[in-house]
């Protein structure tokens, strides 16, 4: 069964590393004492709770006081993990805080972003498609690109050896409808294996699970296997498990986007400055990161210890680091592709994406840098 959800957010980020670990420390541990998981109940809260950071010295905030942002503690979510944890964003948007929520997958982020607990986040294409579908266009913006790569299917050598052994397995994913949810029912209906997308009941049973148990039930036997992001999918071969498929052998040049960046639209109406400045920060992060490879895998692994209280191998960040790339372009001509597998998986019925991107204030920050622009491939703002 899929694990009720809680999130929470991290207090007093500022622009220095030992002050942002020991704040993302004291609050997560705050959180998982009251925490099983995460879901949609607390992804909804909109209370503050004290949990703003505090703003660059001196400087003067934005037309917004404080943003609230939300991603993953996964490595497919490089930027903000790096980015927030280093400064660069309280740097980037000078007096005005930042308040940060930690999710387990993308639905119930979408429900939070909808609800006006976040107002920007990182977010797999899937939820973000499903989201923009649902409110008919209304409810967020894909404003820019952030990860490709970075998740597999693993599973257990004893019980799996081929795609001809998937059959009567139990395989996890992240939440019903998230992106790797719907890569693996995307995939099965390829084989022609049936999966209802609701119970994932079928001739696979798909068990939705929050990535931070997903190890131990492997271990124990519950599962035969799992198509996760990174790093859990790296955690489960340390288990013993087995890459029975790397997604991006799936895709063509092996590039397909991971991980967006959204805002919620009202939020991008009301304050395109602090958006602007969220996305400097998000790209001048990416830079750094593919600058400094082997300082942004120690920075992320600080960060995933202060979130999770626990770092990751050295075996297992190299291994999970190799699988992913951090990208300022949003690869939106993969996005059709997307949301035709969660129509193949049973999740939404046939798209219309028009409009879904709006690479604007992202282009402006890519041409101040001297970088180039990048396309939405046709979906852009109308």
């Amino acid at each position: 069964m899929s694990q009720p959800s809680v999130s929470h957010r991290s207090r007093r980020f500022v622009p220095t590393r030992r002050a942002a670990l020991a704040a993302v420390a004291a609050v997560t541990a705050a959180g998982l004492l009251s925490a099983c998981g995460y879901g949609s109940k607390a992804a909804t809260t909109s209370s503050d709770n004290g949990s703003a950071s505090t703003a660059a010295s001196g400087a003067a905030a934005l037309s917004t006081g404080t943003v609230h942002i939300g991603y993953f503690a996964n490595l497919t979510h490089a930027t903000p993990l790096i980015g927030i944890y280093d400064g660069k964003f309280a740097a980037a948007l000078g007096g005005t805080k930042i308040a940060t929520q930690i999710f387990n997958a993308g639905p119930s982020e979408i429900e939070a972003l909808n609800s006006g607990a976040i107002d920007i986040a990182w977010i797999g294409p899937s939820p973000a498609i499903n989201g923009y579908v649902k409110s008919k266009g209304a409810a967020l913006k894909i404003i820019s690109g952030a990860t490709s790569g970075g998740a597999e299917l693993v599973v257990n050598p004893a019980t799996i050896k081929s795609e001809a052994d998937l059959k009567g397995k139990k395989i996890a994913t992240p939440q019903a409808g998230n992106t790797q949810d719907v890569a693996l029912l995307n995939y099965l209906a390829g084989k022609g294996l049936k999966v209802d997308p609701k119970t994932g009941g079928g001739d696979v049973s798909v068990i939705r699970t929050d990535n931070s148990v997903t190890p131990s039930a492997y271990a124990s036997g519950q599962i035969d296997g799992a198509w996760v992001p990174e790093p859990t999918a790296s955690k489960l071969v340390a288990e013993g498990a087995k890459v029975l498929i790397d997604e991006k052998s799936l895709w063509p040049n092996g590039k397909f986007v991971s991980t967006n960046v959204v805002v919620s639209q009202s939020f991008l109406k009301a304050h395109p400055d602090v958006v602007k400045a969220v996305l400097k920060a998000s790209v001048d992060t990416n830079a750094w990161i593919t600058a400094n490879p082997a300082q942004a895998q120690q920075d992320a692994n600080a960060a995933l210890k202060a979130l999770s209280g626990k770092a990751l191998s050295a075996k297992v960040l190299a291994a999970a680091w190799s699988e992913l790339s951090v990208t300022d372009d949003p690869l939106a001509a993969t996005l059709q592709s997307e949301a035709q597998h969660a129509v193949t998986a049973g999740f939404i019925k046939q798209p219309d994406l028009s409009g879904i991107y709006d690479l604007t204030l992202l282009n402006q920050v890519l041409t101040a840098e001297g970088k180039p622009a990048v396309s939405a491939a046709g979906l852009g703002a109308q």
